[in-house]
């Protein structure tokens, strides 16, 4: 009687697995062509019907950690790691949290890491990504998104502004409490240096919009600190790139070689032949006959011609005639010659 309830008790539980893998594919099957923002919907209004369902949510959500962890940017050289976790503790129970230092100097590099432990609370940190920190105003977006997160946004350009001319009394703080009036800042500071953390007289402010930074700039008012400052956008700060003349790319020639590794010029190069060095000593190979026409043939030499015999001509020239008289000047005196000119 007894083996008889338990074979049925097994034939029920086979039939209810059954059963049950017959629903979860049919539901699949359902659920296969619905696209993204309708699944969202529908799990949304589960989960807040069903608290069961919406624990499974957050557990599957919080499984992967790069929807819990931050990456935060704009940090004082100053800032350390137990004042940045204080400053996001706020939003939920922290995992982990580190300011980034440079192994070869020891300093901080200006940025860090925010894990939290659940997805929800790295949510409620995003709804107010930025945040004064060590008098700094520092800002946060998920880690994933890489290292310029919301700075990547088109009209970034027209919200940046650059303020010159500050007074070394200046601090960050000071600075967004005087810009603030314009409107909601999403991050500025002032520039220090990194060696001595003084102020280098100049900073950045970056508006939620970009009517805001106009305002900024429009408004005729550039008193602050005791100093006149300039305030402008800051791409038309950086300076213009230098266009340096670059040298016309050299191309290599493959010069051909001959026999012997010497130079022909006008003829190409044997194709996959490495230029021939210079062996010593050099065997010339022998020029053909056909290279080169014969000489030109010299000319007939004029032919002999006899020899022409003249009278003897004595040595004394004979007078004929009357010798005639030696030239005589006036006066007596004898003729004077110009030379010639």
């Amino acid at each position: 009687m007894e083996d008889m309830k338990k074979r049925k008790m097994d034939e029920g539980s086979n039939n209810g697995s059954g059963e049950t893998s017959n629903t979860q594919d049919y539901l699949r099957s359902l659920l296969d062509p619905l696209n993204k923002p309708q699944l969202v919907d529908l799990l949304s209004r589960l989960g807040s019907q069903y608290p069961s369902i919406a624990e499974e949510i957050k557990s599957l959500a919080s499984a992967d950690p790069v929807h819990r962890k931050l990456f935060v940017r704009g940090l004082a050289w100053n800032t350390t790691s137990e004042t940045l976790c204080a400053a996001f503790q706020m939003h939920g129970e922290i995992e982990e949290g580190a300011v980034i230092y440079d192994k070869a100097t020891g300093k901080s590099r200006g940025y860090g890491f925010i894990t939290y432990k659940h997805m929800e609370s790295a949510q409620s940190a995003l709804g107010a990504p930025s945040r004064l920190i060590d008098s700094r105003m520092a800002v946060c977006n998920l880690a994933c998104e890489g290292l310029t997160g919301a700075s990547t946004t088109p009209d970034l350009a027209q919200r940046k502004l650059y303020i010159g001319g500050l007074s070394p009394e200046i601090s960050s703080e000071m600075l967004l409490n005087f810009f603030g009036r314009y409107g909601d800042i999403e991050e500025g500071s002032v520039a220090y240096d990194k060696d001595t953390n003084e102020s280098r007289g100049f900073g950045f402010v970056t508006y939620k919009t970009a009517e805001a930074a106009k305002k900024a700039i429009d408004d005729p008012q550039k008193l602050f600190g005791g100093r006149t400052i300039i305030v402008k956008l800051a791409d038309s700060h950086k300076s213009k790139t230098v266009q340096m003349q670059v040298p016309a790319p050299m191309v290599p020639l493959q010069v051909p070689m001959g026999a012997g590794g010497y130079a022909q010029p006008g003829k190409g190069a044997a194709s996959g032949g490495a230029p021939v060095g210079y062996p010593y000593p050099q065997t010339i190979a022998s020029y053909p006959a056909s290279s080169y026409p014969n000489p030109p043939v010299a000319p007939a030499p004029y032919p002999t011609q006899s020899q022409i015999s003249y009278a003897p001509v004595s040595s004394k020239k004979e007078l004929l005639g009357h010798s005639p008289a030696p030239p005589a000047g006036m006066g007596g005196y004898p003729p004077y010659y110009y030379p010639n000119q």
